[in-house]
C-alpha cells in the first residue's frame, strides 16, 4: 500500500495537524475511523449511537449552516427557519467534543454573502454571482470576504487551543445546486484559493486540515492548497460495501498520495471489505436525522456490528493526536 501524504499544505501548521494526517496516512487501507454528522444542539444522531452500540463516534460532524452571517429571517419559510434555529449554538458540541479529543470536522450549508430567500444556499435562491465574487472590488467580492472573515473569526479560538479541524468548505462543489459550484469548475478552485490564502496568510489559522470534496476531477483546486480529497457517497439502501470503486476514482484526481474520506455517506460502510481489499478510506460521515435516526438505510443491528468491527475505529479506541 502506498503511504499517502502527510506534509500539511499550509507549511506553519500546528503538530495537531500532523498528527492527524500521519495517524490518517497510517490507518488508510487498514481501518476506518467511525464518524456521524450533526446539525442540532441535541445531537440525537450521537444519543442513537450510544443506544444501540454502547460506543460513541470518533469523528464527530458539526454544521455551521445558522452562523451564515446574511441568513434573511424576513424572506423565509418555516422549514428554513427550523434547521436554522436547531443548529444554534452547535459549536458548543464542538468544544466538548474537544475535551474528549474526538475528530472534528466542520460542514457550511453557507447562505448567499449577498442577497437570497430561504435556504440562500441553494443557487435557485439567490442571485449571488460566484463568478463576480472571484473578481477584486467588486460587491460580491467585498460580502464573501466579509463572510469568510466572519467565519475565520469562529475558527480562531479552536487555532489558540489548538483543537486540529477537518474543515470541508464548498462541499459538493462539481454541483450546480449550490452557489459556490453554480458558475463551474474554474470559478469554485478561485472561491478555494481566496479563502485558503485569506484563512492563513491573513487569519494565520494554523489548525485546519483542507478537505476538498468533490465526484469531478476539474473542480480540484492543485495539491498546494488540498490536505485530503473527499467525496460524497448515497449507495442504495442497506448496500454495505468498501466503495472501493469510488475511492479508485478518487485517488485518480491527482498524481500526490492524498489521504482520502468519505465526506458524507447515506449508507454505513463494510469496514471488513475495506480491510480485505485495502479500500484507503480513512473516515466516514454518516449523513444526520433518518440515515442515523431511522432504520430506512441502516439496521441497528448493522450499526452495532460496524462499531464492533475491530477495522472500525470507535472514540475510545481514538489514540489522543491533540
Amino acid at each position: 500500500m502506498t503511504r499517502r501524504s502527510t506534509e500539511p499544505v499550509f507549511k506553519n501548521s500546528q503538530k495537531c495537524v500532523g498528527n492527524v494526517l500521519n495517524y490518517l496516512s497510517d490507518i488508510s487501507g487498514v481501518k476506518i475511523v467511525t464518524g456521524q454528522h450533526t446539525q442540532t444542539m441535541a445531537m440525537e444522531e450521537i444519543e442513537t449511537i450510544k443506544r444501540v452500540t454502547g460506543k460513541e463516534p470518533a469523528l464527530l460532524g458539526i454544521e455551521l449552516l445558522s452562523y451564515s452571517p446574511n441568513i434573511n429571517y424576513t424572506d423565509t419559510d418555516d422549514e428554513c427557519m427550523k434547521e436554522v434555529l436547531e443548529n444554534n449554538g452547535t459549536l458548543k458540541n464542538a468544544w466538548l467534543w474537544a475535551e474528549k479529543k474526538g475528530l472534528i470536522t466542520m460542514t457550511i450549508h453557507w447562505f448567499s454573502p449577498l442577497g437570497g430567500r430561504s435556504k440562500a444556499f441553494y443557487t435557485e435562491n439567490t442571485e449571488f454571482d460566484a463568478s463576480l465574487a472571484v473578481q477584486s472590488g467588486t460587491k460580491e467580492n467585498k460580502a464573501l470576504l466579509q463572510d469568510i472573515d466572519h467565519f475565520a473569526a469562529l475558527l480562531r479560538p479552536f487555532k489558540e487551543k489548538g483543537v486540529p479541524i477537518l474543515w470541508r468548505p464548498f462541499h459538493e462543489c462539481d454541483g450546480e445546486w449550490f452557489w459556490w459550484g453554480a458558475k463551474g469548475a474554474d470559478v469554485l478552485k478561485m472561491l478555494w484559493r481566496i479563502m485558503f490564502e485569506r484563512f492563513t496568510a491573513t487569519h494565520g489559522l494554523d489548525n485546519l486540515i483542507w478537505v476538498w470534496n468533490a465526484a469531478k476531477a476539474e473542480f480540484y483546486p492543485g495539491d498546494d492548497c488540498v490536505d485530503i480529497i473527499s467525496r460524497d457517497l448515497y449507495p442504495a439502501k442497506h448496500h454495505h460495501t468498501a466503495n472501493d470503486k469510488e475511492y479508485r476514482e478518487l485517488i485518480s484526481f491527482t498524481d500526490a498520495p492524498k489521504i482520502a474520506l468519505m465526506g458524507e455517506t447515506g449508507i454505513l460502510p463494510d469496514a471488513d471489505e475495506i480491510h480485505d481489499l485495502h479500500t484507503g478510506w480513512t473516515t466516514y460521515m454518516t449523513w444526520s436525522k433518518d440515515f442515523c435516526l431511522t432504520e430506512e438505510f441502516n439496521t441497528f443491528e448493522y450499526m452495532k456490528k460496524l462499531y464492533d468491527n475491530p477495522y472500525a475505529v470507535t472514540l475510545d479506541e481514538l489514540p489522543e493526536l491533540y
